[in-house]
């Protein structure tokens, strides 16, 4: 693959969702890395560099707020995207925790795989000046 295409680490313990979100982006032209759940994820961010984070907020092992915690605390994630995806929206605070963990993007399960593509599309093109 191209190294110029963007990666995206999909943490997410659904595998039939998993598998929906990473043939919708490889479709679209990045390079997906699954996980199924969040300290696989954090061990595939030590391993490799993601230019977006989309995950999960409830799963087993390490939970996507963890994931997205963790992260933030390295300087090579301090400033990528990251997607929250989430089944429990209404019991989160999701204002509060978008603001502490710059999360740029949450959706409510279910949701619509192309809005979830639309938002990555966005958030990974470049502004122009």
């Amino acid at each position: 693959m191209d190294p110029s295409t963007p990666k995206i680490l999909v943490a997410e313990d659904n595998a039939a969702l998993s598998r929906v979100l990473e043939f919708t982006l490889t479709k679209a032209g990045y390079s997906v890395t699954q996980a199924p759940n969040g300290a696989e994820a954090w061990a595939c961010a030590q391993l490799e560099h993601f230019d977006l984070l989309l995950t999960d907020q409830q799963m087993p092992v390490m939970t996507g707020i963890e994931l997205c915690s963790q992260l933030r605390n390295l300087e090579e994630y301090a400033d990528i995207p990251i997607m929250l995806l989430t089944a429990k929206g209404l019991e989160l605070e999701l204002p509060q925790l978008c603001e502490e963990l710059g999360i740029a993007a949450t959706f409510a399960k279910p949701f619509s795989p192309s809005q979830v593509l639309r938002k990555v599309q966005e958030l990974l093109t470049p502004a122009i000046v």
